[in-house]
C-alpha cells in the first residue's frame, strides 16, 4: 500500500496593499493597466485590483468624490539598474503617460536618477534607481516643477504670463509655434467669460498640435468676485470656481485635462467658500 507523501505549499508572497480612492474609475483602471502592465486581477462595477509580482504590490481601487491630496505626499518603486528605469519611462510615454525625469537628484541622504508621473486623480509616482545611498546630507531634494507636474522636456519652448502682468489682446507670437502656454494666476484677474474664452483660444493658437496648456491658480468651490485674501493671496482679484475652469478649458476643445493639484484642506476659506490652489494640464490634440 502507497502511503500519499504531503508536500510543503509554498507560502503566499508578502505583499504591500495600498488602497486609492479614484474619482473616474473606468479612467484610473485605463491608467494603471498601462502603468503595471497588466489587466486588473480583480474587476468590478465598483471597485477593481491589481496585484504585481515586481515589485509584490496589490493596488486598489475605489470610486470616491475625494481622491488624492490629503497627508500623501507620493508613492515609489525602485528599479535595480538604469536599462529598466529607461525602459519603463519608455513604455509609459509611448502609452501617452507624459513623465518627468531628473538625473542624479540628491534626497533624503541618498543619490537618485528617477522619473515621475500623475494617475488621473493626482496621485505621485515615482520610479527611482539608487546611485548612491551613503550620502552625509540630506540633500536639497527633487525639483518641485517635476513633481507638480510644471516644468516641460529641457529646452522646451513655451510662452508664460504671470498674475499682475496685463492681459494681452494678441501675443506677439507666430500660429503653432509654442510646445507649451503656461498660465500662472491669470484667470485670477477679473475677466468677462467672453475675454476668458478670447485668452484659451490665444493659448490654442499659440500652441502646436500635442502643445500642453498648464494653468496654475487659485479656484473655489464657487466663484468670488473681490475677495481681500491676506499674505500671498493679496494680488488675487478674482476666485473661478474650479469646476468652471475645467468646463471653460473643454469648452475650447483641449484634451487630456487633469487636475494635477486641488489642495486639501484649502489655502483661504472666504465668505465661507473654500479656496485651494490648483494645477490643471490639457493639450491641443495632435493632427
Amino acid at each position: 500500500m502507497m502511503t500519499a507523501i504531503s508536500l510543503p505549499t509554498a507560502a503566499p508572497p508578502v505583499r504591500f496593499h495600498i488602497s486609492l480612492n479614484v474619482k473616474d474609475l473606468e479612467n484610473s483602471v485605463s491608467f494603471y493597466q498601462i502603468l503595471f502592465d497588466q489587466k486588473p486581477a480583480k474587476r468590478r462595477a465598483d471597485y477593481a485590483k491589481f496585484e504585481t509580482d515586481e515589485p509584490p504590490l496589490v493596488v486598489s481601487l475605489e470610486p470616491s468624490k475625494q481622491s488624492g491630496g490629503g497627508t500623501l505626499n507620493h508613492l515609489g518603486i525602485r528599479l535595480p539598474d538604469a536599462r529598466q528605469l529607461v525602459s519603463v519611462q519608455e513604455r509609459l510615454e509611448r502609452a501617452g503617460i507624459r513623465s518627468q525625469r531628473e538625473e542624479g537628484v540628491e534626497c533624503c541622504y541618498a543619490r537618485q536618477t528617477k522619473f515621475w508621473v500623475h494617475d488621473p486623480d493626482g496621485t505621485l509616482w515615482e520610479f527611482y534607481t539608487l546611485d548612491d545611498d551613503q550620502l552625509e546630507h540630506r540633500g536639497a531634494g527633487q525639483v518641485p516643477e517635476a513633481v507638480t507636474g510644471e516644468a516641460g522636456s529641457e529646452g522646451t519652448a513655451h510662452w508664460e504670463h504671470r498674475l499682475g502682468e496685463e492681459i494681452p489682446v494678441r501675443v506677439n507670437a507666430c500660429d503653432e509655434s509654442y510646445n507649451e502656454v503656461r498660465l500662472r494666476g491669470s484667470l485670477n484677474v477679473p475677466m468677462s467669460r467672453e475675454d476668458r474664452h478670447r485668452f484659451l483660444r490665444e493659448a490654442w493658437r499659440m500652441l502646436k498640435p500635442g502643445g500642453r496648456l498648464f494653468l496654475h491658480m487659485l479656484t473655489g468651490e464657487r466663484e468670488h468676485s473681490c475677495p481681500q485674501l491676506p499674505g500671498p493671496g493679496a494680488a488675487v482679484r478674482h476666485v473661478p470656481a474650479k469646476d468652471d475652469v475645467v468646463r471653460l478649458v473643454a469648452e475650447e476643445g483641449f484634451r487630456g485635462l487633469r487636475v494635477l493639484k486641488y489642495d486639501d484642506p484649502p489655502c483661504f476659506v472666504y465668505d465661507q467658500i473654500a479656496m485651494r490652489e490648483t494645477r490643471i494640464e490639457a493639450f491641443r490634440p495632435a493632427e
